[in-house]
């Protein structure tokens, strides 16, 4: 196995690629860096938010800076993203089977812990500034540090700015210390915890639809982050990737792809949460900077288009490592490109938008207590036309519809045959969890607890029988390719995990059964509950968990990807009983309960149609008591057929046995018989 390439000392046999690819990607940078702060500066002085203010002025220094501090800390916090996601599942490390260079690994983490310092730096400008703002007073005024200490302990929007600056002072530190892609995976995930705080700040916070504005949000700078993040570090470490440069760029694509998909609709979204039609478009200084923003975008797709028809294909392995000139040229300009979006974002961040975000007029109690608007009352029709996005979750399932489909096609290109059966559960199962999660059920089931038992019901129990059928890591053992350079790709990642110590556990049958049973009571009896009612990540979280607890149930008992070691068809069948009988008992103790769950949501919404509240509460336990016996009824059949045919199977290998051999065990055992009858007439 070759040993990684000093960082210093290029391999015996090859020569430094050119200077000039590297001047080039760097020159990028500069320009980016440059265009960011100047593309701040003049949107913001465009749209006057530079003007001082007639009543509470901050001062120049915090009209001006406001908007750079926020450009700069957007940058910084996606090179750390993008950074750290070419180090957890893209670049080569020089250990595997395969000879690779490197060298650009080392160099990468220590870019993302250089760019969460800056990060960290731009998060105290920006809590320090914001505050300002808000306050219109200088922070050199008197008094301005205890003024400030208070909006930080006290204020909401105050101690999420102090938790951003937390967490990223925690990937600097973090990425410091990675060594491995694990490390590094884990840096990553909480620096998606910092753009998670960032996207409830703004206009989201506000936002009278606060749930998509906020979901939105977070796939919309995710997005920017790996793209961004990526493009700028494989700039920083263009010249140590030598012979990496070929399988670096051919994995960044299709990611880059991914992530230019995911700014595309977020943006349309926000879009149309903040414009009232297409008048806005130019007849507010907010539209006008959108339309720069997307035409700038749209320039952006078309670099992009060329890298991976035009540019990508010519990265042929060379003695130097040397790549096309072209291919550094569009890094360049894309990087300065984006640097001047990034600094359009964040004026447009400060900017108001043409939609009053802020609820305005009386507002009933269901839009006091859910932020939405008391839907009619429910009828059939209702149920299936009524939507409210869940955005990240319908998201998902539309994408992992798309890979599940690509990789089938992938299998079938190559020969290999995979069953239409499965194709079809994928596909019905994704589109019953979009469903369940963005119609009705999301719908109804945010004012009525039945409505929300539904959900929980469908979500638990028929969504992963589907999914399970699917046999989507099966599938994808199959389809992703296989890394020999000691990096870790998709194919790796899924099955380090699956097959870890953790992963192992949970989907041991017992231990998936009380998963699957114990974590409804833990849920509805718990102020957990009330968070997936209240915020929006308690309610990723809820369908996150219980679909995943499904699936790892279902699996173990009827499933044919691999983890567990599953037990005789006569316990699968018992562990299915014992959950059948619990979830009788919780539906019976929601029956008989007196005592309203989440009294402060169901029992104040003024609802004027509909039984009463703890009604309702009791119509959901009678659900989850009637409802699940339906999908439970399913699994024991598929559990009896999976018996018998496993008796078929274990029959027809005893018959091929017997052929081939001449029926020698039968023999054997009937002489067994014959010799055990003669000892008992002896005796």
């Amino acid at each position: 196995m070759p040993s990684p390439a000093s960082p210093t000392t290029p391999r015996p046999g090859t020569a430094r690629p050119a200077a000039v690819p590297a001047l080039t990607a760097r020159a990028g940078l500069v320009a980016g860096a440059v265009l960011t702060v100047a593309a701040a500066l003049l949107a913001a002085l465009l749209v006057g938010i530079t003007a001082p203010s007639g009543l509470a002025d901050p001062g120049a220094v915090v009209r001006w800076g406001t908007s750079v501090v926020t450009a700069v800390g957007r940058v910084a916090g996606a090179v750390v993203v993008g950074a750290l996601l070419l180090a957890a599942a893209v670049l080569p490390r020089g250990t595997g089977r395969v000879a690779s260079d490197g060298r650009a690994w080392p160099a990468t983490v220590l870019v993302a812990a250089v760019a969460a310092g800056v990060w960290t730096i731009a998060a105290i400008g920006d809590l320090v500034l914001g505050y300002a703002t808000v306050s219109g007073t200088p922070p050199s005024s008197a008094g301005f540090g205890a003024e400030l200490g208070l909006f930080v302990t006290q204020v909401p929007m105050g101690r999420t700015l102090v938790a951003v600056v937390v967490l990223a002072a925690l990937v600097c530190v973090v990425a410091l210390l990675v060594t491995t892609p694990r490390g590094a995976l884990l840096a990553g995930l909480t620096a998606l915890a910092v753009l998670a705080l960032q996207s409830q700040t703004g206009h989201a916070a506000g936002d009278a639809n606060h749930d998509l504005a906020v979901t939105s949000m977070f796939l919309h700078l995710s997005g920017a982050a790996i793209w961004v993040g990526g493009l700028a570090a494989l700039a920083l470490v263009a010249h140590r990737l030598e012979d990496d440069l070929r399988p670096t760029v051919a994995r960044f694509s299709p990611v880059a792809g991914w992530a230019y998909l995911a700014i595309t609709v977020s943006g349309l979204v926000n879009a149309g949460l903040r414009l009232g039609g297409p008048g806005d478009l130019l007849g507010t200084a907010y539209g006008r900077l959108l339309l720069v923003k997307v035409a700038l975008f749209a320039l952006l797709g078309l670099a992009g288009l060329a890298h991976r028809r035009a540019v990508i294909p010519r990265l042929q392995p060379t003695a130097s490592g040397r790549a096309p000139a072209l291919f550094w040229r569009l890094v360049a300009v894309e990087i300065a490109v984006l640097g001047a979006i990034s600094g359009l974002s964040a004026v447009l961040g400060d900017t108001p938008p043409p939609v009053p975000q802020a609820r305005t007029g009386e507002l009933t109690p269901a839009e006091i207590v859910t932020g939405h608007p008391l839907p009619p009352p429910p009828t059939t029709e209702l149920w299936l036309t009524s939507f409210r996005w869940d955005l990240l979750v319908a998201f998902g399932c539309a994408a992992g519809l798309v890979v599940y489909v690509r990789w089938v096609r992938r299998l079938r290109a190559r020969g290999d045959r995979w069953p239409v059966s499965r194709t079809l559960s994928a596909v019905v199962g994704l589109l019953l969890l979009a469903w369940v999660t963005s119609g009705g059920p999301a719908v109804y089931g945010h004012i009525l607890f039945s409505a929300h038992m539904i959900q929980h019901m469908i979500m638990v129990m028929v969504v992963p029988i589907f999914l399970a059928l699917s046999a989507p890591v099966t599938l994808a053992s199959r389809a992703l390719p296989v890394r020999k350079d000691g990096s870790r790709g998709p194919r790796e990642w899924l099955l380090g995990t699956v097959h870890s110590r953790w992963a192992t556990f949970f989907a041991n049958p017992l231990v998936a059964a009380v998963n699957f049973a114990g974590s409804m009571v833990v849920f509805y009896y718990t102020p957990a509950f009330e968070l997936a009612l209240t915020t929006t990540l308690g309610h990723l979280l809820m369908v996150v968990h219980f679909t995943l607890a499904g699936y790892l149930f279902v699996n173990a008992l009827v499933g044919v990807d691999p983890g567990p070691t599953r037990p005789a068809y006569p316990i699968r069948l018992v562990l299915l009983f014992g959950t059948m009988v619990f979830h009788a008992f919780f539906g019976v103790a929601l029956v008989t309960q007196e005592v309203l769950l989440v009294p402060e949501w169901f029992g104040l919404l003024g609802r004027p149609w509909g039984p009463s509240a703890l009604e309702d509460q009791r119509d959901g336990g009678a659900i989850a008591w009637g409802i699940s016996e339906v999908p439970m009824l399913a699994l024991a059949i598929g559990i009896a057929i999976a018996w018998t045919r496993d008796d078929e199977r274990t029959a027809r290998r005893q018959d091929r046995a017997a052929d081939r051999d001449g029926g020698q065990e039968l023999a054997a055992y009937n002489a067994m018989l014959a010799r055990m009858a003669e000892r008992d007439e002896a005796r």
